[in-house]
């Protein structure tokens, strides 16, 4: 999990994609977060995203690395209703608290959940990673 976390981090940016009925939905996300041993990654609840994931939990992400290498992640997205989780995440990124707060009844929190993750480079075999 720490190089996942790592490589997303270098990233800078990652692609979170959900699903809206049957058509895929793909956006770009930067927060990524480790709180007590699981991936977290913030939005908030107004937004489409969210009610997505509400509806299908399956989600990937995928990012692009140096080198040539990239990312895809699976996982189920799971809700993490507690302040404790919230305050953690918006601590690592002090830009969201212009638009979010712990409590304010729309950030939400979710974590990585029977996540696998695959890492590719050109002309390497893919290796996987599960946490």
């Amino acid at each position: 999990m720490d190089e996942v976390l790592r490589f997303l981090k270098e990233a800078g940016t990652y692609y979170l994609a959900t699903t809206d009925g049957d058509q895929p939905r793909v956006r770009p996300f930067g927060t990524i977060s480790e709180f007590e041993g699981k991936l977290y990654l913030q939005t908030g609840r107004v937004k489409d995203v969210f009610k997505q994931m509400g509806r299908n939990a399956k989600i990937e992400l995928c990012a692009m690395g140096k080198e040539g290498a990239w990312i895809r992640v699976a996982a189920v997205a799971q809700r993490d209703d507690r302040v404790e989780a919230r305050r953690h995440l918006l601590s690592e990124y002090p830009a969201l608290e212009k638009m979010y707060s712990a409590d304010d009844g729309n950030c939400e929190v979710l974590y990585l959940k029977d996540a696998t993750a695959t890492f590719f480079s050109f002309g390497g075999a893919p290796r996987v990673v599960k946490f």
